[in-house]
């Protein structure tokens, strides 16, 4: 499948893929006081502001996943339940890994819950380190919620020479 920009229509559907992938990878490792903030509509609002950064995979209007870089970050990624396994997130981790590269990044990071093991074993099959855990001030409501996670980096292709 082909990796696109997102459209300002997509927003509802990516919100719920978000909001849903967020339920099952997160709610149960995180302080409720964030699981609280993180609503529909907070997704939806991030949404909108990040826009220009988030890239889809699947027919329009009817994406069946995201991802969302943020500097040298890959910020987001998330693939709704019922395409998981089958390659979309493959593809969207290869295509922001495509364009941080093309915009100068040498060192991709990511953030990743403690604990959710699915996700690790994905970025680390990927070539994706874990460098130890950081503290992450987190978009949450009108301000930030401070979070122990994961640290990934990964040196990108364009960079790395014994690729």
């Amino acid at each position: 499948m082909t990796v696109r920009d997102a459209k300002a229509t997509e927003i509802e559907r990516l919100a719920r893929i978000w909001f849903d992938g967020w339920q099952d990878a997160h709610a149960r490792l995180v302080p409720d006081s964030l699981t609280r903030l993180r609503t529909l509509e907070s997704f939806q609002q991030r949404l909108i502001v990040a826009l220009d950064r988030v890239r889809v995979i699947g027919p329009v209007n009817a994406p069946i996943g995201f991802c969302m870089t943020k500097a040298a970050e890959l910020y987001q990624i998330y693939v709704s339940k019922e395409a998981r396994g089958g390659g979309p997130a493959i593809d969207l981790i290869d295509d922001a890994e495509t364009r941080l590269s093309e915009s100068g990044v040498r060192t991709a990071w990511l953030a990743c819950a403690i604990g959710n093991e699915r996700a690790a074993r994905f970025y680390e099959k990927r070539g994706w380190l874990r460098t130890g855990t950081v503290i992450e001030h987190l978009e949450a409501g009108s301000g930030t919620f401070p979070l122990e996670v994961w640290r990934y980096e990964k040196i990108l292709k364009k960079f790395n020479t014994t690729l």
